[in-house]
């Protein structure tokens, strides 16, 4: 009994221990419950060194201390980046231009006595404060204690705010961009206030300071968005028109974006946009330090960053790239040309495709109001807006009265396209008409003034021009459907009457000396009186210039078309070797009867393309025609082909990498030369390495140009009815849909360049374990970092590493899936011939149809085609199907 309470004393301290604890583990979670303190700096919490603010919510952004070059630790910034991916992606810095250095944990931001947001670097005594917003203003609704309750807050979409109580928000990041424009910032200016929001580019991938590009808006006439290279413009966007810029057909609101321009004068003018996923769609919009305005998303399935649209894009995105009046478009060669109405100003340097000195109108306007009018130019970017007026309440017919009425007015457009109908609104220059450029495709109409003398249809009244349009709308589509009804009879009777002549043996003592059978007998048609090279003549004078050769020639040449001597098949028909009698080697390339011209037609082709002189062009030494048969006569190449050398496991290692880097530049000129330089201007549409003829040198020459002309291919359509090529050259929009236009070239060119690095074939090639075909696998190494992987393992120890991977990157940039953005062969030869160019990354390229590891370009079979039939209704399109040729 009396050692009971002994027994209990020692407990009551205990069980008071054991609750103590269960108590402060209950209480440990509450200095987490404070979560908002990890995103808020106060001045009696500073973010310090290593420390971050992470913002609320998803936690999408964090701020923090950084060292952008991991080189110089002794460097540092205060930034906004991307949380929760792999790749830090600064998208704000505060003070860029006076870095913390020595130390990094000496940095500290902080709140200051008189409520601003500062960065002070303890290891500097002196002056420690090396960059600070500026003070709130103090007014008298502001508590006496007010400042020393001020915060800054990392929100969620990435905006630093600075708040006082009584006040609000006082300050935020999001007014100061640096080099890149996120969801909900605007860029632009603030009339009340004067704030200039604006992006300035990095100086260099390490170096977050101020560089040489800006982007920003010009507030005067219609707003719009420049690029500068330091004071000198580089691009313009075009003035908004309701929807989009119109330099930037691509800026459309889609399933993912939404774009926003307001210009209300007197309060403000910006632009912006947002992302309609926020939650799981990352996007940036930037200004690189080589001068590009880039549009990135982030991508999921790769860990990276993906290009999703870049500006400058081409030559004619270049500012005021053909001068006043000029418009510039990349589907014609050379790309300036003037508006109607107007000639070169400089016709010396014009002819030198030097168009920056712009244009000069014919016929100067009479400002009578009656006396002029205007041409209508379509899909155009509007002319810069600096010297535009902008009147809302006008509509477009009122809006042509008010352009004749001011005699300073030089055209006019509708200045809010967004709605159906015409537009409402209206814009009027009154200066020269700078910046324009023409598209395929978008834009909008722009109506020049010009002298009635200039126009096209001259016209008194806007009345009587109307009248007239309405019954030009009435007759011509009647007078032209009559005539075409006429022509189509008038051909199928020339055909029935053809046929039956052709049908009829024509009595000739030399009709059977030949396998042409009627030799020398042309079939009757509308071309019968040009017979200068029929029955072998070197023609008359009329076609003086138009080299022809003998049929006996030819055949005692080719040893009568011997099997022995043909060396290749083509969709064109075959090749046979010959020699002349004065012992030139030739290569004959005997057409099929595909050809839909006739024979005037034909020869006229055969001269054009005998006009195409380059050396990286084999050459066409003339033509034979006898009867139906018709054949083209060129230059023989003695090392043959490409694929010849290429793809052959023995022969490859003779092709070292000097060879080949010499070769793509050569295909590279001569395609240039196609697009750009010639006499004509040709779209080849079926380049591959076995139409890459290699002369004793090892030198390209490009075959095959300028034939689809002959097949009565219209060579400046954008559509074709037939698709001419070889499965895996052909780039997608033309061998799905028949559009085709010089970046098919260019797709083509792209795969030749990676199949010359890989010494594999596009078309039987593909990766078992990644499930890749090559473009996509060497785009895979490309983004891996391991593109030297893809070189021909046969020259891996005698290449250039520099100039294969820059090659590896311009392929890439030329098999990208969109046309535009594809360079240039003109942007492709300055590239390959640059030492250190800096290129922009690739997207993933197109998919390639067709694949078939049995296909071979040699293997004396005709290749297949594509044949795309549609209606004559744009909107009505038929199956794809396959046919040989």
């Amino acid at each position: 009994m009396q050692r009971c309470p002994r027994r209990s004393v020692p407990l009551l301290p205990r069980l008071g221990a054991v609750l103590l604890l269960l108590l402060l583990l209950l209480l440990a979670p509450a200095p987490a419950a404070s979560a908002s303190t990890t995103d808020t700096v106060t001045p009696a919490a500073p973010l310090a060194g290593d420390r971050t603010l992470v913002s609320a919510g998803r936690g999408k952004f964090v701020l923090g201390f950084f060292a952008p070059d991991p080189d110089d630790a002794g460097t540092t910034y205060l930034g906004i980046w991307f949380n929760n991916i792999p790749v830090r992606t600064v998208v704000w810095v505060a003070n860029r231009e006076s870095p913390v250095t020595g130390s990094p944990a000496g940095a500290a931001l902080r709140i200051l006595a008189n409520g601003s947001l500062a960065i002070v670097d303890d290891n500097n005594s002196d002056d420690s404060v090396v960059w600070a917003t500026p003070p709130p203003p103090v007014s008298s609704s502001l508590s006496p204690g007010a400042l020393s309750n001020t915060t800054a807050q990392l929100l969620d979409n990435g905006n630093l705010v600075l708040r006082v109580p009584g006040a609000g928000v006082v300050w935020q990041s999001f007014d100061h961009p640096t080099d890149t424009l996120l969801p909900g910032m605007k860029l632009g200016i603030d009339f009340r206030t004067g704030l200039d929001r604006r992006m300035n580019s990095w100086r260099g991938a390490g170096d977050p300071s101020p560089g040489e590009y800006t982007f920003r808006l010009d507030p005067r006439g219609s707003p719009e968005l420049f690029l500068y290279r330091r004071s000198a413009r580089t691009y313009g966007s075009g003035p908004w028109n309701g929807f989009q810029f119109t330099g930037v057909p691509n800026l459309k609101s889609n399933s993912l974006l939404t774009f926003r321009f307001v210009s209300a004068p007197g309060e403000e003018a910006f632009y912006s946009y947002d992302v309609l996923d926020n939650a799981t769609v990352l996007t940036r919009f930037v200004v690189n330090s080589s001068g590009q305005i880039q549009r990135l998303m982030w991508i999921d399935m790769t860990q990276s960053w993906s290009l999703f649209w870049s500006y400058p894009l081409d030559e004619c995105d270049g500012y005021r790239a053909c001068g006043p009046y000029g418009v510039c478009s990349v589907e014609r060669s050379p790309i300036c040309g003037c508006a109607p109405g107007f000639d070169p100003r400089f016709p010396a340097e014009w002819a030198l495709r030097d168009g920056s000195g712009g244009c000069r109108r014919r016929t100067e306007l009479n400002c009578t109001g009656d006396g002029d009018g205007f041409a209508t130019l379509t899909n155009m970017k509007l002319p810069e807006s600096a010297n535009a007026t902008v009147d809302m309440s006008l509509g477009l017919d009122e809006c042509r009265q008010a352009c004749l009425g001011n005699c300073g007015c030089r055209a006019y457009a509708s200045a809010n396209v967004s709605s159906s109908g015409p537009g409402t609104g209206c814009f009027m220059w009154t200066g020269d008409l700078l910046d324009m450029r023409q598209f395929g495709n978008g834009g909008q109409n722009l109506f020049v003034r010009l002298a009635a003398s200039d126009l096209p249809l001259s016209t008194s009244s806007a009345e009587t021009h109307s009248r007239t349009a309405r019954l030009v709308e009435i007759i011509v589509p009647s007078v032209v459907g009559l005539v075409l009804l006429l022509v189509g009879l008038y051909i199928c009777v020339m055909k029935v009457k053809k046929r039956r002549k052709e049908a009829t043996p024509l009595p000739s003592r030399n009709a059977q000396s030949t396998p042409f059978g009627r030799r020398n007998q042309i079939a009757a048609s509308s071309d019968a009186q040009d017979d200068s090279l029929h029955n072998g003549q070197q023609g008359t004078n009329k076609d003086c210039d138009l080299p022809s050769f003998d049929v006996e020639k030819i055949q005692a040449a080719t040893d009568n078309f011997s099997i022995h001597k043909k060396i290749g098949q083509g969709g064109f028909g075959p090749v046979y070797m010959g020699k002349l009698d004065n012992g030139q080697d030739i290569a004959v390339k005997r057409l099929s009867r595909r050809s839909t011209q006739g024979l005037r037609e034909f020869k006229n082709e055969v001269k054009l393309i005998a006009k195409l002189q380059h050396r990286n062009l084999v050459r066409l030494l003339g033509c034979c025609i006898d009867g139906c048969e018709r054949m083209l006569v060129y230059e023989y190449m003695h090392n043959r082909s490409l694929n010849t050398f290429l793809f052959d496991e023995e022969k490859q290692s003779m092709l070292c990498w000097e060879k080949r880097f010499n070769i793509i530049n050569g295909i590279a000129r001569g395609i240039l030369y196609l697009h750009q330089d010639s006499v004509l201007r040709i779209i080849h549409r079926d380049l591959k390495a076995s139409n890459i003829l290699l002369d004793k040198d090892m030198n390209p020459k490009i075959s095959d140009f300028g034939v689809a002309r002959i097949f009565g291919t219209d060579q400046t359509a954008a559509y074709t009815k037939k698709v001419v090529g070889t499965y895996g050259y052909m780039s997608p929009e033309y061998a799905m849909d028949g559009v085709f236009s010089t970046k098919s070239d260019v797709f083509s060119f792209g795969v030749l360049v990676l199949e010359i690095v890989s010494g594999k074939k596009n078309r039987g090639f593909y990766h078992t374990e990644l499930d890749l075909n090559l473009l996509r696998y060497a785009w895979r190494l490309w983004r891996d970092g391991e593109s030297l992987e893809f070189i021909d393992p046969s020259i891996a120890d005698t290449s250039n590493a520099l100039e294969v991977l820059k090659c590896i990157q311009i392929g890439l940039l030329c098999v990208q899936e969109q046309p535009k953005r594809r360079p240039t062969m003109s942007a492709v030869t300055t590239m390959l011939a640059s030492e250190t160019p800096t290129l922009p990354e690739p997207c993933e390229p197109a998919f390639s149809t067709g694949r078939n590891h049995h296909d071979d370009d040699d293997n004396g079979e005709e290749e297949p085609e594509v044949k795309v039939c549609r209606s004559d209704s744009a909107s009505s399109w038929t199956v794809t199907v396959v046919e040989g040729r």
